[in-house]
């Protein structure tokens, strides 16, 4: 049989190194991928820093296009207030009308980030918009994953709303108005706080003794969540991928969706009819709205919840993605924006 390298020679040349060379490139590769594909069925951190790092980017863009829409009113800032000793992560961003002079309604808002990324700045100009509106807001830093397991952040989490109540005449909040609030992770996380707080059977199975009293928290603000984790372990797909990925890194453990992880995380189980009354709302081109969102609405309003929602048409055009609520460059953003502080002043003052 003739060869490349008999080809070569025939012609009076010396065999060509270049198809060694492809050979070796492709062989490597190949390790390449092996490895990754080995270290990623052990660990969560390849997987999880690839989505973090993409997370990161679009929440850095979507605050610079909510910077463009924040109001001049003027405020008062207290920015990277300590609400417990672990540094960064339990770290809380306040911001109040300048012009106040008195307790406020508090908004504490939790980010999101598929419990892996994000941070307060991230919706610290959403902040900025409510405050102006009259309002007392806060957004809360948490300990993401990988570097700390669930549920770490449910204790910090709580640790920041006692900071809040015992801090209140220094921070400007009305301890007896305050509304959870939170977008995707955040919003699951916001319904687990709102949960603890009315649900002590709950509570107890959570080995939690809530910060604040049931009658504290006035409302809800869920934007885009998770509420049902055995929902979301069926999800298939890129965003499938991304979300088992997400919760291995939160949890530690591949087996979320069978074990206490995903069980206690499914706020959709746990919440009772003495639940805040609650603003759900989600995007029609969000999978999410479709397996989460929607159904804990339903859910809230089978308990006689009062349930205020800004879902969209199946064929809504444009289609609305995952966290639209912050790209207040569309009309639609506004118009869930207005729908917000509509609610945010019907439940409270």
């Amino acid at each position: 049989m003739t060869t490349h390298e008999d080809v070569e020679a025939s012609a009076g040349r010396k065999p060509h190194k270049r198809w060694h060379r492809t050979k070796i490139t492709l062989g490597i590769i190949i390790v390449v991928v092996l490895i990754v594909a080995i270290i990623g069925a052990i660990t969560p951190w390849p997987s999880a820093m690839v989505i973090r790092a993409v997370f990161t980017q679009g929440g850095e863009a979507t605050a610079t296009e909510m910077d463009g829409h924040v109001p001049d009113t003027k405020l008062t800032e207290t920015l990277d207030v300590a609400y417990a000793d672990d540094g960064i992560d339990t770290t809380m961003d306040v911001f109040t009308p300048a012009s106040a002079t008195g307790a406020l309604p508090t908004i504490v808002w939790i980010h999101g980030g598929a419990w892996i990324s994000g941070s307060k700045e991230n919706v610290d100009p959403y902040m900025r918009i409510l405050a102006a509106e009259g309002y007392t807001t806060i957004a809360l830093n948490y300990t993401l994953g990988p570097e700390g397991f669930y549920p770490t952040a449910v204790g910090q989490i709580n640790q920041a709303l006692a900071y809040i109540n015992e801090n209140a005449a220094d921070l400007g909040v009305d301890p007896t108005q305050i509304v959870l609030a939170g977008d995707s992770a955040g919003s699951q996380l916001a319904s687990q706080m709102a949960t603890l707080i009315t649900n002590p059977d709950y509570a107890e199975i959570m080995s939690v003794t809530p910060a604040l009293m049931p009658d504290q928290v006035v409302a809800t603000v869920l934007n885009c969540g998770v509420y049902d984790l055995a929902a979301l372990a069926a999800l298939d797909g890129i965003v499938g991928w991304g979300l088992k990925s997400s919760m291995w890194a939160y949890t530690g453990t591949k087996t979320w969706a069978e074990d206490s992880s995903g069980a206690t995380m499914s706020t959709v189980n746990w919440v009772t009819e003495d639940f805040p009354t609650t603003y759900i709302s989600g995007g029609n081109g969000d999978a999410l709205t479709w397996l989460q969102s929607i159904p804990m609405s339903q859910r809230l309003d089978a308990l006689g919840v009062d349930v205020t929602t800004q879902f969209w048409p199946a064929d809504h055009e444009p289609a609305l993605p995952h966290e639209y609520q912050f790209h207040l460059d569309m009309p639609d953003a506004q118009t869930a924006l207005q729908k917000t502080i509509d609610f945010l002043d019907e439940h409270t003052r």
